[in-house]
């Protein structure tokens, strides 16, 4: 098990978030502050005054200037006026329409005209910036924030990682598992080598009935057979034949395939479609596994296999399933045998060295600052 901190790193990482975020906050405040001064309805009522002016500079300057088209020359200088003046008094900026009005007050307009226009207009653009600044400013925020919480939770699984090795390290390393180990693992290989039987002996058909039946058995969580491929090993020939068999004519040719079955396109179209699944198939979800599950978990599951086992399965087999699920009558010891059987499998010799000089206990106490720091901050910048 790899070293559950980056270290020094770790900790300059989680300052350098922290800073990132206050940075990121103030500069927030400031732009938000900046659209307060002026008030957000009045900046929008410019934003809108400022795209509908320039919508008209936009539409008209062509037209408008020299000596081209004088209805739109007329109808441009009274628009635009008409939309100055329109504006409320104490709209900000306002006078910047009026002066850019009153450079149109002429009888022939140049290009230069509105150049300046769009200069004197300028001064209501950098006002209404401030509604895009604060917006970029929350959205850099935002991402800021979300990346502390990144870091939060990731420091979250590891220092669940670290108690896990903390606490294994208080476990009896010595303790006889091999109380667990040798009746599960006769069992799973037991019941490995019994389905492997059943299901190169048996037919499709009898081993997609069998499969279909643990349904009923949520403990025992086989994949169940797809309804057409079971529709057609249930009414067509071939399903009397092994699935290693059925796999094979899968492969074959359609002109191949015609000495074997009466419907090669319906072989091909069910099985083929299928091969995956029925090529998959084993015995994983009939064993119990290493290191095995919790007492309480066994007894049930167990339960439930003693019924699925024994519908194929040798009487010897169910025997050792049923030994395996005695283990769990004493949950106590079973558990105590099964902490050690995880503490061994998760502790590799780099682990047990790192528990034995106390640096498992200091990367705890660590992360569990850097979490805290981590906390402080999000608590200190909420969201917005």
């Amino acid at each position: 098990m790899a070293g559950a901190i980056e270290g020094a790193n770790g900790d300059a990482d989680t300052s350098a978030l922290v800073d990132d975020l206050a940075g990121a906050h103030e500069e927030y405040e400031a732009r938000r502050e900046a659209v307060s001064e002026i008030g957000e309805g009045n900046l929008q009522d410019l934003a809108d005054a400022y795209d509908r002016a320039t919508t008209l500079l936009d539409r008209y300057e062509e037209r408008a200037t020299g000596s081209g088209d004088f209805k739109a020359f007329v109808t441009f200088q009274s628009a635009f006026t008409e939309h100055a003046e329109s504006l409320p008094e104490d709209l900000p900026k306002r006078a910047a329409f009026e002066r850019a009005a009153d450079r149109f007050d002429k009888r022939r307009l140049s290009t230069s005209d509105f150049e300046r226009a769009r200069e004197t207009l300028s001064e209501a653009a950098d006002l209404i910036a401030r509604l895009d600044e604060r917006r970029a400013a929350r959205e850099q925020y935002r991402e800021t924030r979300r990346a502390v919480v990144t870091r939060r939770d990731a420091l979250d699984e590891r220092i669940e990682e670290s108690r896990r090795v903390r606490r294994y390290g208080r476990v009896d390393l010595d303790a006889p598992v091999e109380e667990l180990q040798e009746p599960i693992v006769a069992y799973d290989e037991a019941v490995e080598e019994a389905f492997e039987t059943f299901r190169r002996e048996e037919s499709t058909r009898v081993v997609l009935d069998f499969l279909a039946s643990t349904a009923a058995y949520p403990l025992v969580p086989f994949g169940q057979p797809p309804a057409d491929l079971m529709e057609y090993v249930e009414n067509d020939e071939a399903g009397t034949e092994p699935i290693s068999e059925l796999l094979t004519y899968s492969e074959y040719s359609a002109s191949k395939l015609d000495h074997y079955v009466e419907s090669p396109h319906e072989l091909q179209r069910h099985v083929g479609t299928h091969r995956t699944y029925l090529a998959d198939l084993d015995a994983e979800p009939l064993t119990i596994g290493w290191p095995p599950p919790p007492a309480d978990r066994l007894w049930w599951r167990a339960r439930e296999l003693v019924a699925v086992v024994s519908k194929f399965a040798p009487p010897a087999v169910v025997e050792n399933l049923r030994a395996v699920r005695a283990l769990a009558r004493d949950d106590e010891r079973y558990e105590r045998l099964r902490e050690t059987a995880r503490a061994r499998a998760a502790l590799d010799a780099e682990t047990r060295e790192r528990l034995a000089s106390g640096e498992v206990e200091r990367e705890v106490a660590e992360l569990e600052a850097e979490r805290e720091h981590l906390d402080e901050a999000l608590s200190t910048y909420p969201t917005v």
